[in-house]
């Protein structure tokens, strides 16, 4: 049997990693990178680091409206699962790559499957939101990391091929953890201590389009008397240089701005924070399986399991409740492991069954 795998931007890579391995020593895999990230820290280094199989064909789409860029994908996906007739095609999270893999695929009567699937945030304002939901109504088999995922397809009329499998993300922080402690000097560059600092990552349109959001954001920041290291992206750079905000936080003194990191040394950096703040879905989930306190600058989130389990507070762009919780969120209590684990093998195990006929 023969599987492509479709990613394009830096969660997925991540989530790839494992299951593409996994995948390997069963059937023959390819994969498929839509160019959605594309410039080398957002990009090319996770294939360095994470020795994740180079791309059997990029297709270079780039930047771009959702319409234009989604559109754009369709096409050339389509064009490319033509020539290469893959019986089955796996698309991961919810970006406009995951979407236009999935449309594509199933338009062409090719199998899809949903590794991420059932997450909801209940705010189709997001285009997040929207890619999840029809990325899950047009799939055959349905990975789901958590319970609440499954409920989620269940109250949406969605049950056949509904798999609880946990989370890839565990499996890839498990093996990349130790390899980061061993390999990045990124916390004697800069200068810091374990537990001692915080890390910012703001780039969700929604914060950084809106000046009186990004402000707020901002100022928080650079009120608090803890240390923020913040990568921040090139994106949400000239949006602060367009709103006269980036002078302001480069001379904050508690603030040190960096650029976008690779991955070993931004898990590394993560591993060691004291909290982190972030408006990233896959960061906020990062942190909790780290087990690193996170503050989520959103009045909503996808992974709620999180919120519930007191290791991630909700905070919109509200400056006062920002500072509030930079100064005293901490979780209450041990955490109950909501992710689960070995999600990977149990991905190909439920395919193999599936190919076998035996579900």
């Amino acid at each position: 049997m023969k599987i492509s795998l479709i990613v394009g931007v830096r969660p997925e890579f991540i989530q790839c990693t494992q299951v593409v391995h996994e995948l390997s020593a069963h059937y023959e895999t390819h994969i498929i990178h839509t160019g959605q990230h594309y410039d080398y820290v957002m990009n090319q280094v996770f294939f360095d680091e994470l020795h994740i199989p180079q791309p059997a064909c990029h297709l270079d789409i780039g930047s771009g409206s959702h319409g234009r860029q989604t559109g754009q994908m369709l096409e050339k996906i389509e064009s490319t699962l033509s020539e290469t007739r893959p019986d089955m095609v796996i698309v991961f999270g919810d970006t406009n790559s995951t979407l236009a893999g999935a449309l594509a695929a199933a338009k062409m009567q090719i199998c899809v499957g949903h590794v991420e699937s059932g997450m909801r945030s209940f705010d189709r304002t997001m285009p997040e939101e929207i890619n999840r939901i029809l990325t899950d109504h047009c799939s055959d088999i349905l990975f789901c990391s958590t319970q609440s995922a499954v409920r989620n397809l269940r109250d949406e009329g969605i049950i056949e091929g509904v798999y609880l499998t946990g989370d890839v993300t565990v499996d890839a922080l498990r093996r990349y953890k130790k390899i980061a402690e061993d390999k990045s000097t990124i916390l004697e560059r800069l200068d810091l201590s374990p537990k001692e600092y915080f890390v910012a990552t703001i780039h969700r349109a929604s914060n950084t389009d809106i000046k009186e959001n990004i402000a707020n954001i901002i100022e928080a920041l650079c009120a608090s008397d803890k240390k923020v290291v913040f990568p921040v992206h090139p994106r949400t750079q000239s949006v602060l240089v367009n709103f006269g905000l980036y002078e302001k936080l480069l001379n904050a003194k508690n603030i040190q701005v960096i650029q976008p990191l690779g991955y070993l040394d931004f898990l590394q950096l993560l591993n060691n924070a004291e909290k982190i703040i972030t408006d990233s879905g896959g960061i906020q989930k990062e942190a909790y399986i780290l087990q690193v306190p996170c503050i989520t600058i959103r009045e909503n989130t996808e992974w709620v399991e999180t919120v519930e389990d007191g290791w991630n507070v909700l905070v919109g762009t509200d400056r006062d409740a920002i500072s509030k919780m930079i100064s005293e969120f901490s979780p209450q209590a041990g955490q109950t492991q909501i992710f689960g684990e070995n999600a990977s093998k149990q991905i190909v195990n439920r395919i193999k069954a599936i190919q076998a006929g035996r579900v």
